[in-house]
This record gives C-alpha cells, structure tokens and sequence, in this order.
C-alpha cells in the first residue's frame, strides 16, 4: 500500500505578492544575470547550491538585532516569474549577445524546487548566525541574493532601532511612529511604519501602512490647523450632544468660556492663564467639537504655560462635563522634561481643585526630533512623559545607514565551500548547519552554537563544548536547561518538509518582545553591552579549519 505524502502546511494555499509591485526579479543587480548566464553556458545552473544570508556585526553599537522582512521574502519566491517584457530587456541589457537557449531557460524558471530555512521573522539574532538557508538550483539561488538582501537589511534594521527606542523608554511608555514625511520615499515609509511595529512601537501616524499591515493609528492635529483659527467666531456648529445622548448643549463654546473664566479665577492655578491666545482656544474647541471622544491638542504653538495648557484644561473641563474625558496633551518643543513635569502639577492641581477623578492622569505625548540619547537624557533629568511620537533618527536609522547583510554559497553538490580572507570576519562557515539556542537556569540565553547538520542536537543537562569559530582559545562549556533549534522550513520546495505558516503582524510583534525579556540584561544596554556569544561545536570547527587549511594557498619564500 503507498504510503500517503505529508501535506504542506502552506499547500493550497495562495502567499500573495509582494507588499511593494516593485519587487519582481529584476529588482537585483546585473551581475546576478550575467552570472546565471555564464552557470547555463558552462552546464552548472542545475547544480544544487545551498547559501547563508547573515550579517557580521549587530548594528548602532549594540550586542543583538530583530530579523525582520521573512515575509516579504517568501512572497517573493512564491511569485517569481519573469515575463516577456523582462525577458527582452534582459537580451538588450546584458553585457554580452546570449543565446536564444538562455532566454528559454529563464521563461521556465521559477522558485518550485527552492528550499527556504530561515528563523522565524521577530527573532533576535546575532553575527555570524544564518538568518535563512537557501537551496535550490545555483543559477535560481543566486538571482535571489540582491533581493533578498534588500527585503532583510532595511527591514532588520528598522525593527532593531525601534527595539533599542523600546528598550530606553520602557514598557510603560506608548511609542508612536511618526516619520512618514522624513522616510527616504514612499517604499521607505510603509516598510518604517510596519518594521517599527513589529520592534515595539505602539502606533503609526501612516494611513497607507495602519491599512496594509493593520497597525493601529494615531494622530493630533499640527501647528497649522492651531494658527488658521483668527476666533471663537469663525465655529459656526457650536452644539455637541451629550455622550450618554440624553440632552445636547447648544453652545460648548460658551461653556468652554465659563471654564477657562473659573481656571483665571482659581487661587491654586492662577499665573498659568493670563490672557490666553483665543485664536488658540478656538482652534482647540473646533477640534474637540469634531472629535470629543479623542480630544488630544498641541499645546506649544504659542506658549505652552501660559496659553497652550490653560485653553486644553478649559476645553477638557467642558468635555468633561458633558461625560466625554479628554485624551491629553502633545508637546512639540521646549525643555521636555521640565514642561511635562509642570502640566502634570496644573492637571493634579486641577483634579483637586474642582474634584474630577483621572484629570491629573491625563496623557503627556513627547515629539520634536527624538531618539535613543533625548529619551536617555529624558529619564535621567525626571520627566512625567507618557508617550513618544518617534520620526527622523527611526524611520531613516540615522545612527546607522545598513546592516551590512551577505549571502554567502556554503556548499555546492553536496560539497562544502568557504570563502576565505585576510580579515577574518569575512571568512565564512561551510557547508549546511543547523542552530541551536541554549537557555541557562534563571531563563536567559546563553549562547547560539551551530553544528553540521548531520550531527546529533544537543541535549538539555548535557555538557556541550561551544567554540568561536575561529579563535582557538576562546571556548566554553555550557549545560543548557532550555533549547531551541532556530532553523524552520518555510519553503519546503519539492522535498516532503511541513512549511511554517507565515503568522500575523501582532503574533510577530509579541514574538519580538518575549525574545527581547528572554536576553540578559547586559546585553541590552545601550553603552558598552557585554558581547552575546555565537559558536560552533567541536566538530564543525576542526571542519572549518581543516577546509581553510585546504583551501588555503601556500607561499614559498626564495
């Protein structure tokens, strides 16, 4: 009786395009193409080749990054398909007349005999770790590098800034993306917004992104739409019914008039409203009016203290009184630290003053060219902020242009390969290997150890010798109480691998939070984070250096 082939967890299923239509098999560099030319004209391009996709060094000084853009990969391969028009592009643009055979050959191919094995997308992952293993056909794989490259460094990138961001401002504080209008492009502003999320971020002010990727939106309103309102004349519908909808009052702005009069009169709060700017106030009940259930106003256009903050109170006051509560305040420029911590006396003082529960709690936003160091310094002066609008130095990862991801080929027909070089962290690690994280008694990882995949995996209470790759003397014995095996199969191909289910934006978000409480927090710290170690077993180093000894050339002196 035959036997009954496993089903594919992804079989049936259709994986849509890629996000941005501008990722199709062109989107590489021609050498890739004229590489593939030269694999068909000398018979190699069905040669099965298997590559690494890593980087060499953690990015912005740090000790860890978040492996992002897994997704955008698999919807790549599952769609690649060159069409005629690309074809003919191809045939005027190669450096070379190809032969007609080669354009038949790229009409037939696509990624159905492509094994994709990669970490799943929200992981922390370190130098040196292959963040996914690519099989297949030399001639495919290899036109599969510049893209996939391009879909994982600006992704990994982005997600492991927002994470560093996370980490200074703690999880209490709300994070909110705000960078749409500093992002280089369009494609460079949906991938912010949804990297961002899946780093830590609460929030975008991306409509385009906050509909593709379903991240939720926020937003106030800007310095503009305070300055167009010259006076409390110009709010024409000035009615605004009751939340519980059981009468309307005709006039909220006079009842706003009536608050701001008794803020002036008040003993406790006197020299924090003289003479507000009305145009101001204006502005702020309008938008109250349009949204009295998401009430949260600018407050720094004129003068924070003496206009800004007393026109929101008087405006929140009425709200209140009509059984709405009033969201809180943003702050766009000032000493942050400083002006925060006044709001939230003249909101406790205003609780107290005329008893409104929950007024003195009210939301303190932060924005202003923010990151890593402001918010740093932010902590260290005392501040009563509880949230942050995040745009310029996350979306552009202005500490740092790249990651610097490779793709590097580890074996070929069944044979291993090393690249070899001066420096030694270009020298790569050979041949197909699986990975391993080993846990240690208080939940912690310890260490990331890759081993030849035909070796055994190693076992919990076992005493495993991890060794750096290429430094002799630096080398560990570690007893694991917890491990996990890294690598999953999320193209199985034509092998009879289960493929992953690629999972949703909020299931890799909270993947990437539980892996960041499961790292030391030694290796978090933003100044000097002690270095997370990755090694290989005993085993694989003797390979490695036996392989590099090999290929090696030998010098003679005369």
């Amino acid at each position: 009786m035959a036997t009954k082939e496993p089903k594919k967890k992804n079989s049936g299923r259709k994986i849509p395009r890629p996000t941005n239509p501008m990722v199709t098999p062109l989107l590489t560099d021609q050498y890739q193409f004229t590489m593939a030319y030269a694999y068909w004209k000398s018979g190699k391009h069905q040669e099965r080749a298997v590559f690494d996709l890593y980087f060499r060094k953690n990015p912005f000084g740090g000790e860890y990054t978040v492996f992002a853009g897994l997704e955008e990969c698999v919807r790549f391969i599952a769609n690649f398909k060159l069409t005629e028009e690309q074809i003919d592009y191809i045939k005027d643009n190669l450096s070379v007349s190809c032969e007609e055979g080669f354009l038949d050959y790229l009409r037939g191919i696509d990624c159905s005999d492509v094994e994709v094995y990669a970490l799943p997308e929200g992981s922390v992952v370190f130098a040196k770790v292959p963040l996914l293993r690519v099989e297949g056909p030399l001639a495919v794989v290899q036109l599969l590098e510049t893209p996939f490259i391009n879909l994982v460094n600006f992704a990994s990138l982005v997600s492991t800034n927002a994470a560093r961001h996370r980490f200074v401002a703690g999880k209490s504080k709300t994070l909110l993306e705000f960078g749409l209008r500093r992002a280089q492009g369009p494609d460079g502003g949906i991938g912010a917004s949804k990297y961002s999320y899946i780093g830590g971020f609460d929030a975008t002010s991306n409509v385009a992104a906050g509909m593709l990727f379903g991240i939720p939106l926020r937003g106030t309103q800007s310095h503009a739409f305070v300055s167009s309102y010259m006076s409390l004349d110009e709010i024409k519908d000035k009615a605004l019914r009751k939340k519980d909808g059981s009468s309307t009052c005709q006039d909220f702005v006079s009842l706003v008039g009536d608050w701001l009069r008794k803020i002036e009169r008040s003993d406790s709060l006197r020299g924090n409203s003289a003479d507000t700017n009305k145009s101001e106030l204006a502005a702020l009940t309008s938008y109250a009016l349009a949204f009295p259930d998401n009430f949260l106003a600018l407050v720094d256009t004129y003068d924070v203290m003496r206009s800004g903050v007393p026109n929101f109170c008087a405006v929140a006051l009425a709200l209140s009184d009509l059984g709405y509560k009033a969201i809180g305040i943003r702050l766009d420029s000032g000493d942050l630290a400083y002006l925060s911590c006044e709001i939230r006396k003249l909101f406790c003082s205003i609780e107290k003053e005329f008893g409104l529960p929950g007024f003195g709690k009210m939301s303190i936003t932060a924005s202003n060219d923010l990151n890593e160091e402001t918010i740093d310094a932010l902590n260290k002066q005392g501040h009563q902020i509880d949230a942050y609008g995040i745009g310029t130095y996350l979306v552009t990862c202005y500490a740092q242009a790249a990651l610097g991801v490779v793709f590097k080929l580890v074996e070929i027909n069944n044979k291993p390969r090393i690249k070899l070089s001066e420096a030694v962290s270009k020298v790569t690690i050979p041949c197909k290997k699986r990975i391993y994280r080993l846990y240690g008694k208080e939940g912690y990882a310890l260490v990331d150890i890759m081993t030849g995949e035909d070796e055994p995996p190693p076992k919990v209470g076992e005493r495993i010798l991890c060794r750096h790759p290429f430094r002799e003397s630096k080398r560990a014995y570690v007893v694991p109480q917890k491990i996990e095996e890294l690598l999953r199969c999320y193209c199985a191909g034509n092998s009879d691998k289960n493929e992953e289910i690629l999972p949703p934006l909020k299931d890799i978000r909270e993947r990437c939070i539980q892996q960041l409480e499961q790292m030391r927090p030694d290796h978090m710290r933003r100044l000097n984070p002690t270095p997370y170690k990755v090694s290989v077993s005993a085993k694989l180093y003797d390979f490695i250096h036996f392989l590099w000894v090999t290929e090696a050339p030998v010098g003679e002196l005369r």
